[in-house]
């Protein structure tokens, strides 16, 4: 196995166990948040003068757009093939910064997946406020959505371009410098 191949398996390795890891935290919280916790019979739960821990079902996508039972199926499947499309990406990105971002977002995906299967909805939680100011609720694999988007956009503006390092292109026409 050559040096870049090896670079590329234990970039994809790492993407990997960072979309494992993401799922398990994911999966672990809301599990905790339903069973532990109870917070569906409590409603909401103050941890710190900034965030709560409020029960939402989500059962559309960031702020409930698409919401509705007819749109279940639909953001199942069009999870699922972001998620093949995005595993696809990871295979070939010889980033690991990229890796590690594309891994949050599908760990973050598949967990909302399995929660709109499980539950028919998607558990959300995370309730940070200042005062009456609440942005939306949210759960961790929201989180590491964003965040691994985040890491995507560090990626590209922060990488060198690749296509800088080609020769130029051949002039067009044949007068002499």
């Amino acid at each position: 196995m050559t040096g870049a191949s090896r670079g590329n398996a234990s970039r994809r390795t790492l993407g990997a166990l960072m979309a494992l890891a993401v799922l398990a935290i994911d999966q672990a919280s809301k599990a905790w948040i339903l069973y532990g916790l109870d917070l569906p019979r409590k409603g909401s739960v103050p941890v710190l003068p900034v965030l709560n821990f409020t029960m939402v079902w989500n059962h559309g996508v960031t702020f409930g757009i698409l919401a509705g039972d007819d749109a279940r199926l639909l953001l199942i499947a069009v999870a699922i093939a972001a998620i093949a499309g995005l595993s696809v990406w990871l295979w070939r990105t010889p980033s690991l910064l990229a890796a590690l971002g594309l891994g949050a977002i599908i760990g973050g995906a598949a967990g909302n997946v399995i929660s709109r299967i499980a539950y028919g909805a998607v558990v959300d939680f995370v309730d940070v406020h200042l005062g009456n100011l609440h942005w939306y609720v949210f759960n961790l694999a929201d989180a590491a959505i964003d965040g691994g988007v985040a890491a995507l956009i560090i990626e590209s503006l922060f990488s060198r371009d690749r296509a800088g390092h080609l020769p130029p292109p051949a002039r067009e026409d044949k007068e002499a410098p």
